[in-house]
């Protein structure tokens, strides 16, 4: 019972140190999104006040394509970052996803930093959030704890590989993956935390049974530099470029199939990047550091804010390309240029 505890009081700790980092330096870096290119139409036929930005994610219908990402929970004052959350979900009318609930799922104490999305959330998109590793019954419980309408399964091995007290052994995640999406009846969504997923990677998980996967790209937090800072023993700088920038995981995972739904997370915190990533094929998107960001030192006004800003800032890089509805989005052509140009070609 004592080791229980103790790895559960290491891990609401650890939470609460990734915060603290991640608001006291800068771990962003190149999602690509500014190698793609829009074409401005001079003559869009549209009125400004009937362009729609509605549509349907996990069988519900939301007000914008954008979900606020799993970020955190498990510690103190997750309960109070996490209701602020939901209420921007809840305000806002689009979706939620959770941080890690493995903690919650190891000792009940910490449940109510997740509960709390849900109690708020009510009728609205909350997605679940488990590591990879996790059996059966323990995404289930994860499930359950929050009524969630699906489950995030994350693979984080840059992550542990560099953190102090992470995992060392990453064998049969794929061969439980496919196992949890055999045996769970809701959607099963596979997340990078901000590597990015390879075109191989994304075929070999459609291949067992995969049909949702969140990119998760370089571009956004850091989390090889985040443990670099927390890891008293060695530093990791040579690594702080690794990973695949998100442009280019989304252009890459979106010819493995039209049936592969793909939510492109990894850096995006503008308008532009979220049109860019929905004419590039993406079928959601996700936000999460800029979210924390502006909540924590902005507030929930602050917070709020930030994400109105976008989702007006949307409809009028719709209408300049004149386009009355998301749908309308995935016809539009673009042009890529500069790195990621050369990245694809080779």
């Amino acid at each position: 019972m004592e080791d229980l505890t103790s790895k559960s009081e290491l891990r609401s700790s650890r939470k609460k140190e990734h915060v603290q980092h991640f608001l006291n330096g800068n771990f962003e870096g190149d999602n690509f999104f500014r190698h793609i290119y829009l074409e401005h139409n001079s003559l869009p036929e549209l009125d400004f006040e009937k362009i729609d930005t509605r549509c349907s994610f996990l069988g519900k219908n939301i007000s914008f394509p954008l979900m606020i990402n799993a970020m955190t929970g498990g510690f103190k004052d997750g309960v109070r970052i996490n209701g602020n959350l939901a209420r921007l979900a809840e305000k806002l009318n689009i979706p939620m996803a959770v941080g890690s609930q493995a903690i919650a799922v190891a000792d009940k104490e910490y449940e109510s930093s997740f509960k709390i999305v849900r109690e708020i959330l009510k009728n609205g998109v909350v997605i679940s959030n488990i590591n990879a590793f996790a059996g059966v019954d323990e995404v289930l419980r994860a499930i359950d704890m929050i009524h969630a309408d699906a489950v995030q399964i994350h693979l984080n091995p840059a992550q542990e590989i560099v953190m102090p007290e992470g995992d060392r052994n990453f064998k049969g995640v794929l061969r439980n993956i496919q196992n949890i999406v055999t045996k769970i009846d809701k959607p099963v969504i596979v997340k990078e935390i901000g590597f990015g997923i390879s075109k191989y990677t994304a075929n070999r998980l459609f291949d067992a049974g995969v049909r949702y996967i969140d990119i998760g790209g370089s571009g956004g937090t850091n989390f090889i530099k985040i443990e670099s800072e927390r890891n008293k023993e060695f530093e990791f700088s040579e690594l702080f470029d690794w990973g695949i920038p998100t442009a280019l995981s989304l252009l890459e995972c979106r010819t493995v199939s039209k049936d592969l739904n793909i939510i492109c997370s990894g850096g995006m915190k503008s308008a532009d990047e979220i049109v860019k990533a929905l004419c590039a094929g993406a079928d959601m998107t996700g936000i999460s550091g800029p979210i924390l960001r502006e909540l924590l030192e902005g507030g929930f006004e602050g917070a709020y804010k930030y994400l109105k800003n976008i989702i007006y800032k949307t409809k009028v890089i719709m209408l300049l390309l004149g386009k009355e509805n998301i749908n309308d989005l995935r016809t539009v052509p673009y042009r890529i240029k500069g790195e990621l140009k050369e990245l694809l070609e080779c």
